[in-house]
């Protein structure tokens, strides 16, 4: 399973260092390149060191944009293949949330001490394993973050499934990996709340009436299955699909939703905290 990880990820990386070389052949930024594909800046660079799984139909346009005869094309079954193996590339404890969660059709997150894996950035990801212990070592924190910036490609799927967050506001003041890090990854949650297919939404600190002291916890639902819950901590997960307890935190969830502030509300307030800055 290692070796074959390993060999993965080198795939990744040798496809990005071909892009990287078309690309400034071609004359063009990142920022340029990303606006021609559909990409932004920050996404091409990822794709480029091989943090980012580099997807089989962005290949194909890659390469008529950067007039590629066929190179990028041409490595579209191995990228395939290869994204099937990297569903297995999450620690054995999270692979059955993560396969349940690539296949999903909606998908609603409380959070209360972190952002959720999917809204994160590279670098406050980098920061978030890398504060983990016991202490994770630098190729493992590495593949990790590939692992879970590959995640978030879910955002890119057609149709779409439906998201929403609830984030406690102390999550977003935390300043994960820096100020710089931080203000970075706002941003992010601004562009992201504003995609038609999120919600986002910020319960207040000062709020009195809370439904979610219990801890967070995420409710999702597989394509043509009944929806489940998912509950972690410290590395014990715990995929729930039972109905009855399933629909407790549903009911859960709706409340919580009922007690932050609405998407436009939290939006206004993540661009304040950036104000303020």
């Amino acid at each position: 399973m290692e070796e074959d990880e390993g060999l993965t990820s080198e795939l990744f990386i040798a496809v990005g260092e071909q892009l990287k070389v078309l690309r400034v052949r071609a004359g063009l930024t990142q920022k340029e390149f990303g606006r021609l594909v559909g990409y932004t800046e920050s996404q091409i660079s990822a794709m480029e060191r091989g943090v980012r799984i580099t997807q089989p139909d962005f290949l194909d346009k890659a390469d008529d944009i950067l007039n590629a005869g066929g190179v990028l094309r041409a490595a579209r079954k191995a990228i395939e293949r290869a994204q099937a193996k990297a569903r297995t590339r999450h620690p054995g404890w999270f692979r059955d949330y993560a396969n349940v969660e690539a296949e999903a059709v909606s998908l609603h997150d409380y959070s209360t001490h972190a952002l959720p894996g999917l809204l994160q950035t590279e670098k406050y990801a980098r920061a978030v394993f890398t504060q983990r212990r016991p202490l994770l070592d630098e190729r493992t924190v590495e593949k990790r973050v590939a692992d879970r910036l590959a995640r978030q490609q879910i955002f890119e799927r057609w149709p779409a499934p439906t998201f929403s967050f609830v984030l406690e506001e102390s999550v977003l003041s935390r300043p994960v990996g820096g100020r710089t890090v931080q203000m970075n990854q706002l941003q992010r949650l601004l562009h992201l709340g504003s995609l038609r297919t999120v919600e986002l939404q910020v319960m207040p600190t000062d709020r009195e009436d809370h439904a979610g002291l219990g801890g967070p916890f995420i409710l999702l639902t597989p394509k043509g299955k009944q929806q489940a819950a998912y509950t972690e901590i410290y590395g014990h997960p715990r995929l729930i699909t039972d109905h009855n307890e399933v629909r407790v935190f549903a009911d859960r969830y709706g409340i919580i939703r009922a007690q932050a502030l609405t998407p436009r509300e939290s939006l206004s307030l993540i661009e304040k905290m950036l104000g303020d800055a």
